[in-house]
């Protein structure tokens, strides 16, 4: 407990007693691989914590889910309609394996924002953190460098290898399985010349 504490600090800047006072208020809850914590059309204002495990989220549109992100260990995971606008989410999230989170709703983090500094402060960086996660997303659309994001993923989230299909990392990083295969087997011929 203590790691994942520490992780939190350190990804949003909020010292231990702040997370360890939201952590108080929050609940652990277990989904299993493949369930869906937050349904496109539905409410879901929750905000999580991810104690164990991996998530992505995405949406369907012409018969093609189109993976936006993914937050594993430490981090935060949550629908921004819901969270911010309490309105029905865009978005899919589902663990890509049986995980762990803590979650509190809506109502109970805004009572504890307004109770501390430190808290409301953690607000702004979980709105930051998810701005910087969706602005790198909608940049990387548009980059012809496939083989470079796909490193930089890996290397910031290796797990995602063991969890998460190739299909749904390929989505998120614009391509097709077929390219992100032959990105795989260069990657893995150099290694095997060297």
């Amino acid at each position: 407990m203590k790691a994942f504490i520490e992780k939190l600090c350190n990804k949003y800047k909020v010292s231990e007693t702040d997370i360890q006072a939201l952590l108080d208020c929050m609940e652990e809850v277990h989904f299993k691989k493949k369930s869906l914590i937050v349904r496109e059309g539905a409410k879901n204002s929750n905000l999580y914590f991810i104690k164990e495990g991996i998530w992505r989220a995405y949406y369907h549109k012409d018969g093609v889910d189109s993976t936006i992100w993914f937050a594993s260990e430490g981090e935060a995971a949550f629908s921004v309609w819901g969270y911010v606008e309490n309105g029905y989410s865009l978005i899919n999230i589902e663990a890509m394996c049986d995980s762990v989170a803590y979650y509190i709703s809506r109502t109970a983090l805004n009572h504890l924002f307004a109770s501390s500094i430190g808290l409301a402060n953690l607000g702004i960086s979980l709105m930051n953190h998810q701005m910087l996660l969706q602005e790198n997303w909608l940049i990387s659309s548009g980059s012809p460098r496939a083989k470079e994001r796909y490193l930089t993923l890996i290397k910031d989230t290796p797990e995602l290898l063991q969890y998460v299909p190739l299909k749904h990392i390929a989505s998120y990083l614009w391509i097709t399985p077929q390219s992100l295969s032959r990105i795989r087997a260069e990657i893995a011929n150099t290694h095997t010349e060297e």
